[in-house]
């Protein structure tokens, strides 16, 4: 194991980072934009579930993956509006009503995803057709950031796109007091239901795209229950990165980081504990949580504090 051995296994770990993590990063933004307003929505795993298979189908249907992308982005905020009714029109526990999303959204792509195993087609292949010319060739950098699908690339501008939304607009300021002092946005004559409505759906949508991205461009493939815990995961890596959208970058290249470990290292004949290495990354998540979450807990928006003494939100 020589110097370049250490260094084509950094790289491909790297660059196996984004590939992996890219779907969870959508779906901690969404989350992240969902929680700035005061709601937690657990039912982001169902989300992106439902954003997998709805752009699976409609890409396999009209051979579009763009169009896939967005019924994967519908399905997604689809699935999040009927948690947003459920809590902030009829008052639900919000716990609850995430996982009814999730087991809602299980048993619907299990009902109607079985057409879809196998033989579909997606359009982002081959993807070196999406890979940045001249910068791909830039040494580290190029397979790390320039050899990627289109919505990798699209995942940096949503990234510092939600950042400039929440805190360089106004829209973004009304999302935030939605989430500290509902109370006083309503006494200004705004709707913090809205509000909240709207980021909820919106979170669900980028949730959906990420679900699109893990079938449509990732793997290419649909199977039942693809996602494996990744919109949990995107939950949990919302605390990791202090409900900021810029630091969920880290936080999700870290998880997709464990995930490209195995099969770099598979690919270099090294023997290792394939069930220890599929724990990896969740091990990962939840360290990461023990170490940051008492530093994490003050920067949460005060009117979260409602999902534990279980106020219905406003």
């Amino acid at each position: 194991m020589n110097a370049a051995w250490w260094y084509a296994l950094i790289v491909a770990v790297a660059a196996g980072a984004v590939q992996s993590g890219t779907s969870v990063l959508y779906a901690t933004l969404g989350e992240t934009l969902s929680e700035r307003a005061g709601v937690v929505n657990l039912g982001t795993e169902g989300c992106m579930l439902a954003g997998a298979l709805g752009g699976y189908a409609i890409c396999a249907e009209t051979g579009s993956p763009w169009v896939g992308v967005l019924a994967g982005a519908a399905a997604g905020a689809l699935l999040a509006a009927v948690h947003a009714v459920l809590v902030l029109h009829r008052g639900a526990n919000q716990l609850a009503s995430g996982l009814v999303v999730l087991f809602l959204a299980l048993g619907v792509t299990a009902l109607f995803g079985g057409a879809y195993g196998e033989g579909a087609k997606t359009h982002f292949a081959p993807l070196q057709q999406y890979w940045i010319p001249v910068l791909k060739d830039i040494p580290v950098l190029g397979p790390v950031l320039f050899r990627h699908d289109p919505l990798t690339y699209l995942s940096f501008v949503a990234a510092f796109g939600l950042w400039a939304l929440l805190f360089r607009s106004r829209w973004g300021l009304l999302v935030r007091a939605a989430g500290e002092r509902a109370g006083v946005l309503d006494a200004y004559g705004h709707s913090a239901r809205r509000v909240r409505y709207l980021a909820v759906t919106g979170g669900g949508a980028l949730a959906g795209i990420g679900g699109a991205q893990l079938s449509v461009a990732y793997t290419q493939v649909w199977h039942e229950n693809m996602t494996g815990g990744r919109g949990f995961v995107a939950v949990a890596l919302v605390i990791f990165a202090a409900w900021h959208p810029l630091r969920a970058i880290g936080g999700a290249y870290l998880y997709g980081a464990a995930l490209a470990l195995s099969p770099a290292l598979q690919a270099r004949g090294v023997t290792l504990n394939q069930y220890l290495f599929d724990a990896l990354p969740y091990v990962v998540t939840v360290v990461a949580l023990v170490l940051l979450s008492r530093w994490r807990a003050h920067t949460a928006p005060e009117e979260l504090s409602r999902v534990f003494d279980m106020t219905p939100a406003r």
